[in-house]
């Protein structure tokens, strides 16, 4: 499917990381698959109203009575999140170098990069 290309590649790229203990990398990879995951996420419609469970906490009555489908992303969106989480990895990297965290704006930069090799390889 086109659509799980990117986050495809993502774990992939996550997959190489994790052995070769890349901190950076594995951040930023991370990050990315968890927005991916969050924009998906659908928000419960207003006055949605169901039956508390009397045996859980939090829970609802009824099988399946919580689930919904996720929201599908196409490619062009998957690829506008990960811009969007390189573009606040650069600017957070650009404010710790203002306030000489030289080290941490380093690693902010390392995990750009490991972001953008993964939009590179979908050209």
């Amino acid at each position: 499917m086109e659509s799980d290309d990117l986050r495809t590649r993502l774990r992939r790229r996550l997959s190489g990381a994790l052995p070769d203990q890349d901190r950076p990398a594995v951040s930023a990879l991370r990050n990315a698959l968890a927005a991916l995951d969050n924009a998906e996420a659908i928000q419960p419609e207003e006055g949605l109203r169901l039956e508390a469970s009397e045996h859980f906490a939090g829970g609802v009555a009824g099988l399946g009575a919580a689930e919904v489908q996720r929201r599908v992303l196409d490619a062009e969106s998957q690829r506008r999140i990960v811009k969007s989480e390189i573009e606040a990895r650069l600017t957070a990297a650009a404010t710790y170098e203002q306030h000489g965290q030289n080290a941490r704006a380093a690693e902010l930069r390392l995990g750009v990069e490991a972001l953008l090799a993964v939009l590179g390889s979908s050209a």
